[in-house]
């Protein structure tokens, strides 16, 4: 009886090389500006969008190979995903291309008051100072977006209004990505009626005003309580008045019935 012939093992699949680790991951913003959004009128997707301060945090890193600029825009008393609010553009100086991150796309935090063009645009001027001539990376876009026909026609709308070009794969409008593009074609601007930069100065006259409002108004209830106070004593000696003019009638009927009646 012999033995069953082994068969040679085949050749091992060649191991995928894993990507190198970037640096800075621990990297958190250092300079620090604050924001106003706008109020404005109530939008009916998104919701009310009053008046707001937000502060906008950054910072850079660079190497001989790799520049980095950290974006986030951080909201008092609210928490934000880990993914939101936040930009990174890193710039590959030995392939001369331009890498933004998350992956999934820029989610910003309220909608629709003019965060995501902010940031977009910052990260442009950065770029253009220096590495216009880069390409930016093309990308997948996130089949989410697509779920929803208004979530779509608004993320077109965003990156193609700053440069990018927006393609689809398929008839059904669901796979989408942004072509390469070059750096020095972004748009580097937003929407200042939404966004505005709020400097120190700016700040403490607004807070110089409100104290002064809040002044005003204090004065004004004051002035009303003392109405109040001096309508409160009218009415409290009218009441008095009144009752006792009751009581004279009731007394004067009843002297009179009784007059009336022992005659």
């Amino acid at each position: 009886m012999s033995d069953t012939p082994s068969h040679p093992a085949g050749p091992e699949a060649p191991a995928v090389p894993e990507a190198p680790l970037l640096p800075w991951a621990d990297v958190q913003p250092e300079q620090f500006r604050m924001l106003r959004l706008a109020p404005l009128q109530t939008d009916r997707t998104t919701g009310a969008r009053p008046l707001r301060f937000v502060q906008f945090g950054y910072a850079e890193r660079n190497s001989k190979e790799l520049s980095l600029l950290r974006l986030t825009v951080t909201l008092p008393g609210q928490r934000v995903r880990n993914e939101q609010n936040h930009l990174d553009v890193w710039v590959d100086h030995v392939t001369h291309r331009v890498r933004l991150s998350p992956e999934r796309g820029l989610q910003v935090e309220p909608l629709n008051r003019g965060i995501g063009r902010f940031l977009l645009a910052q990260a442009a001027q950065w770029v253009q100072k220096k590495w216009s001539h880069y390409r930016i990376d093309g990308t997948d876009l996130p089949s989410r977006d697509a779920l929803n026909e208004d979530s779509r026609l608004r993320r077109d709308h965003f990156l193609r209004v700053h440069g990018f070009d927006v393609v689809y794969a398929d008839a059904q409008f669901l796979k989408a990505r942004i072509e390469d593009v070059q750096a020095g074609e972004i748009l580097d601007s937003w929407n200042v009626e939404k966004l505005q930069f709020l400097e120190v100065l700016d700040a403490a006259h607004m807070l110089q005003q409100a104290e002064q409002n809040l002044q005003e108004q204090d004065v004004k209830l004051r002035d009303k309580d003392e109405k109040l106070s001096r309508f409160r004593r009218e009415e409290t000696g009218l009441r008095f008045t009144i009752t006792c003019l009751v009581a004279f009638s009731v007394f004067q009927a009843g002297l009179l019935i009784w007059i009336a009646t022992h005659r």
